[in-house]
C-alpha cells in the first residue's frame, strides 16, 4: 500500500503503476504481458518535462475489456482513479487531457484511451 504522507518521491510511473494496482480491480501493467487477462489495464508516459522542481508529464491510460461496454465502464474506473491520485504527496495536479475509443484493430481487442497530464514534486 502506498502510505500517502510517507511516500517517496519515486519515479512517476512506478508511482502511477502502484497507485492504480492498488485502486483498481483489475491488473494494471507498464508492459503488456505476453498472455495478458482479457480485462486489465495498460499505463504508457508519452512525455514529460520538468521546470523548478516540478515534473509535467504525459500518461496514456489504456483500458482492455471483453466488450466495448466493459472497456468504457473500466475507462470511467480509471478517471474516476486518477482523479483521486492527487491525494499522494508527490503528486501535485491530474488533468484529463481527453479519451476515446481506441479499439486495437490488431489484436481484436476492445479498448478505451485516457489521457491524463500529471504535474509532480521532484525530490530534492
Amino acid at each position: 500500500m502506498i502510505e500517502k504522507t510517507i511516500i517517496e518521491y519515486l519515479n512517476i510511473e512506478k508511482t502511477v503503476i502502484e497507485y492504480l494496482n492498488e485502486e483498481l480491480d483489475v491488473p494494471c501493467y507498464l508492459e503488456i504481458p505476453g498472455k495478458p487477462p482479457v480485462t486489465f489495464v495498460a499505463v504508457e508516459k508519452t512525455g514529460s518535462s520538468e521546470e523548478n522542481m516540478i515534473i509535467s508529464s504525459t500518461f496514456a491510460v489504456q483500458s482492455y475489456a471483453g466488450s466495448m461496454v466493459e472497456a468504457i465502464e473500466l475507462n470511467e474506473a480509471v478517471k474516476d482513479t486518477m482523479r483521486k491520485i492527487v491525494e499522494l504527496d508527490s503528486i501535485a495536479a491530474c488533468d484529463l487531457n481527453s479519451d476515446y475509443n481506441f479499439t486495437d484493430t490488431v489484436s481484436k481487442r476492445y479498448r478505451y484511451q485516457a489521457v491524463f497530464d500529471i504535474k509532480s514534486y521532484r525530490r530534492r
